[in-house]
């Protein structure tokens, strides 16, 4: 047995470390001893050095945990502040002594006050401006070096003692010739090599850290670092970075900008810079960590710490450009009134890309207001991808991330609080995976880490470290929200006339969608659109597949041909298939009684309720369980809770006897009536009887599956139209629509359905009655399909990307065994890439060959649209002249003859199908404009295509028509 594996047995043995860690430690002994017998060279000692004082350091912390159980508890707080003292001293004198990288390090962790014992942040403070300087010979010779002139050519005065002295280089006072009063930053001799060096033994430190406890892997954090830290070696780089942060945040402007957005901060003007030796203007300031000084001048520490915050916001969410270190030493604060911080060294920069700047301007909203769908979105755009699915969980850790800093001396307390709701998650995790301790330990819930957000990361602990040692309070919700709200609306009106993306870059398959999207412009330049997808078909082909705008009023990503839109009572018409390919197979019979199928339904009145009845809307439960939303709105997402209480209620009107929407009511009938009649749950009979058979995977759901949040557009309303309705009280009241509507429905309840129907528990739900999320394409060719009698028509053109039915339905979380190398593809950087969904995507290996069925439905044509439209022999079944056949409503011209079928939804989406003509067409927004925008859409096509155009979009924009209500 060798040394080292005896001194692990007695180390476990005595202070029973687990023994993973104590397998970690002999690694690196032996791993060290074997990198020191190499050579003695200085590289290696360092290596030694650290591992040693670490492994120091972990002993001594694990030896007090065994003795404080034998001591009383009074004295329990002494022991640890002893030894927090002691590792705090050990600590300090070797980075003193190393200096480089670890200066850096010790930097950071001297301002984490909301984390760390006092003791360290009292004694690694020093090192943020305090290190021991390097003498005046080094510093005049490299000053001539790369001035290319003499100290006494340069300056009439250069003060002796250094201002500063920090990790890679110090500051002295100077005077030009000129008699401009300036600071002149000089490089230590030899630091680029020792710094490269750190970098490679951080590297290694981190590889070690990441196998031995997988749950913590900063390996996307040491990339980051290693990209960016050799960065700060060039002062050129940083006095260009100097010049652009000040640009950027107006600091010489003369008359100040008093936009929200503007920020009181002073920088100091570059005067002349080399790769080594950085000269700029000199401003009177005192140190923010200087509290006597700031208490005599009476500055207020709040205001001044919330100025700073302000000013990275502004860097990060309006610039995409900020310093990368704000920790104290490179803060001053003005002499002069009002006393206004002063920010300096700006060698650590990072430069965002504009969508990873939206992106975290819209998981920081998110956080703001818990939009769970925002935030899994945010994430997948940025490329943080997760191994599970946890949206609760996401939000909780994001809201720690934005959380409100605390003073130092809530520090212990704070660190147990963060300590408990980490293991509170873990145990959650646990549960889910289905792991035992020792797995859950080594299981990392985060799958891809962007290197775009290290820096951001850092830079919020290190504000957050600040405010802390100066003893604050600062709400970043409240303080950064304008910032990050401006970056999204800065881009809202940003309309096809300055946007020449506006329409997504898609073939065009026909001289009318060219001449459509010329429309869909104007309509664009008008802000009549924001976001928009047209898809059609004739006589079984493609005509149409458009998409332009973008998916939120703050969110600027454009609208593609998979993007998934809220379409509401359009569900009804894929429900309502569903209902009649069960007949088609021999399920169910469209006149039977209900109570046949499911024998619970009978309660309360209801055994004379047929299938039919519910189709037709003419069942008497079209206000049923309307009142939950009463009693907690959340019920609504329970879907057995809701079939088991609409089984319970009772009919108002006698079945058959009067057509009154079912607005709510119809999707857990029609889904209570599906699963009892097949004995299978919804959602399969859903995949089984369209999404697999018409190749629509991932581009048509009702109630969405987990992974597919970044592709969601988000509904925002069109006050314009509704003002317009609120405006007609012939719509309100007395006339056919709204007698058509059931007493519970009221137009004020659509305002308060915008911000319901997008989170993401309701996008989840199963709700056949409005729940679906289509894209325009997979809605027309289910249209398609049915138009000709079950038909599935060609595959849609592969020349759209991404192709239709490309995205796994579900998609697949990565398990505890796989790995990020799996699934994730790399940028030049080295980062992960964003891709559409937020989960990397596993193809599935059922039902997904490319052949699929040639016809969903075995009854003849006819036969199955005299079915939906309830004519020929199914003219019984429904209430003559109602606006609703068996399921779908009828589509008539103004002239009341029937030509098709489909369902529109509130706001403007629709479906329908023109059998005659072999038409298929659809449209889903993101603007809910209540049929105004749909018809005008309808009218253009229909007219260019000689159709005739139905009764509900045949009136001019002011007068709104049926689709309001359906």
């Amino acid at each position: 047995m060798r040394i080292s594996e005896l001194v692990g047995a007695f180390v476990r043995r005595i202070l029973r470390v687990p023994y993973y860690l104590i397998t970690t430690i002999i690694i690196l002994y032996n791993e060290l001893a074997k990198l020191y017998t190499m050579g003695s060279g200085n590289i290696y000692k360092r290596r030694m050095k650290v591992f040693s004082l670490a492994f120091l350091v972990y002993l001594d912390y694990k030896a007090l945990q065994q003795r404080e159980k034998l001591t009383k508890r009074s004295k329990r707080d002494g022991l640890w502040e002893k030894a927090h003292e002691r590792n705090a001293k050990r600590v300090l004198k070797l980075i003193v002594e190393l200096e480089g990288l670890w200066v850096k390090l010790g930097q950071y962790l001297s301002t984490r006050a909301d984390v760390l014992p006092e003791a360290y942040i009292r004694l690694l403070k020093q090192l943020q401006d305090s290190l021991p300087p390097r003498g005046l010979d080094e510093v005049c010779q490299i000053i001539e070096t790369q001035l290319g002139q003499s100290m006494d050519n340069l300056f009439t005065n250069f003060v002796r003692v250094p201002l500063a002295t920090a990790s890679i280089a110090q500051v002295h006072r100077a005077t030009l010739r000129d008699g401009q009063e300036v600071v002149v930053k000089v490089q230590h001799k030899g630091i680029k090599i020792i710094i490269l060096e750190d970098l490679k033994n951080a590297k290694s430190i981190v590889d070690w850290i990441a196998w031995a406890e997988p749950q913590y892997d900063f390996n996307p954090m040491i990339d980051e670092w290693c990209r960016e830290a050799p960065k700060e070696l060039d002062f050129n780089h940083e006095a260009e970075n100097t010049r652009k942060v000040s640009r950027n945040l107006g600091c010489k402007s003369e008359g100040r900008d008093k936009r929200p957005e503007h920020v009181e901060v002073l920088m100091p003007e570059v005067i002349q810079s080399t790769e080594k030796v950085l000269i700029l203007e000199y401003m009177d300031g005192i140190r923010i960590n200087d509290s006597r000084a700031l208490e005599d001048l009476g500055v207020d520490k709040q205001k001044l710490v919330e100025e700073i915050t302000r000013a990275y916001a502004h860097q990060i969410y309006v610039d995409g450009f900020f310093n990368g270190d704000p920790h104290p030493g490179n803060f001053l604060v003005s002499r002069k009134p009002p006393h206004h911080p002063i920010l300096l060294d700006f060698g650590l920069t990072k430069l965002l890309s504009s969508s990873v700047k939206h992106a975290l301007a819209k998981m920081f909203l998110a956080a703001a207001e818990g939009d769970h769908v925002a935030l899994l979105s945010a994430f997948a755009e940025m490329g943080l991808k997760l191994r599970l699915d946890m949206p609760e969980q996401a939000m909780e850790v994001t809201n720690v991330f934005f959380r409100a800093t605390t003073p130092a001396t809530e520090a212990l307390e704070n660190m147990k609080s963060l300590a408990e709701q980490r293991a509170k998650n873990m145990k959650i995790i646990q549960e889910k995976m289905k792991l035992d301790k020792k797995q859950v330990k080594r299981f990392n819930p985060i799958d891809a880490f962007p290197g775009d957000i290290v820096i951001f990361s850092r830079v919020l602990n290190l504000l957050r470290g600040l405010s802390s040692s100066m003893n604050v309070r600062i709400s970043y919700l409240s303080i950064m929200r304008p910032f990050a709200e401006s970056v999204l609306k800065s881009d809202m009106n940003h309309g096809p006339s300055s946007n020449p993306n506006w329409v997504y870059d898609s073939p065009v398959h026909s001289d009318v969608e060219a001449k459509l999207r010329h429309f869909l412009v104007e309509l664009g330049n008008a802000d009549r659109i924001l976001g928009i997808q047209v898809c059609a078909y004739k006589d079984g082909q493609v005509i149409i597949d458009t998409a332009a705008g973008v998916l939120g009023k703050y969110d600027p990503r454009p609208v593609q041909p998979d993007s998934l839109f809220p379409v509401f009572s359009v569900t009804k018409g894929v429900t309502a298939g569903m209902v009649h390919w069960l007949v088609d197979k021999g399920k169910l019979k469209l006149d039977e009684n209900v109570t046949n199928i499911w024998p619970e339904f009978g309660a309360n009145g209801k055994d004379q309720i047929k299938v039919n009845h519910i189709l037709n809307h003419t069942a008497g439960l079209h206000n049923a369980l309307a009142g939950i939303a009463e009693e907690d709105p959340m019920l609504f997402c329970d879907w057995d809770e809701c079939l088991k209480r609409i089984a319970m209620v009772a009919p108002e009107t006698e079945p058959g006897r009067e057509q009154l929407y079912h607005y709510l009511s119809y999707g857990w009938l029609c889904g209570g009536i599906i699963e009892h009649a097949s004995g299978k749950k919804f959602q399969d009979i859903l995949e089984e009887a369209f999404i697999r058979p018409l190749n629509v995977e991932g581009e048509l759901y009702i109630g969405v599956s987990p992974g597919v949040e970044s592709r969601l557009a988000t509904l925002t309303l069109d006050t314009s139209d509704l003002s317009r309705l609120a405006q007609k009280p012939d719509i309100r009241r007395g006339s056919s629509i709204s007698t058509a509507l059931p007493s519970t429905f009221k137009f004020e309840m659509i305002a308060g359905l915008i911000p319901l129907s997008n989170t993401l528990n309701v996008r989840r739900a199963i709700l056949p009655a409005a729940n679906g999320h289509f894209s325009a394409r997979a809605l027309a060719r289910y249209y398609a399909t049915l138009v000709d009698g079950g038909v599935v028509p060609p595959r849609h053109s592969s020349s759209s990307l991404p192709p239709l039915g490309s995205h796994p339905h579900h998609p697949i979380f990565l398990t505890k065994k796989t790995s990020v190398k799996d699934g994730s593809k790399k940028d030049s950087n080295g980062s992960t890439s964003p891709q559409s969904d937020l989960y990397i995507r596993i193809p599935e290996t059922d039902d997904t060959s490319d052949e699929v069925d040639s016809k969903i439905f075995t009854h003849s044509r006819t036969k199955i649209h005299d079915a939906f439209l309830g004519s020929g022999d199914y003219k019984d079944l429904i209430i003559p002249n109602g606006k609703f056949g068996l399921g779908f409503r009828r589509v008539q011209t103004t002239d009341g003859f029937i030509i098709g079928f489909g369902h529109s939804g509130i706001g403007g989406s629709t479906g329908y199908c023109d059998i005659n003509n072999r038409f298929a067409i659809t449209v889903t927004l993101n603007k809910l404009s209540f049929g105004a925008l749909t018809g005008e859409i309808i009218r253009f096509v229909c007219s260019e295509l000689h159709l005739p155009v139905p009764q509900d979009y045949a009136g001019s924009r002011e007068s709104i028509q049926q689709p309001v209500i359906n």
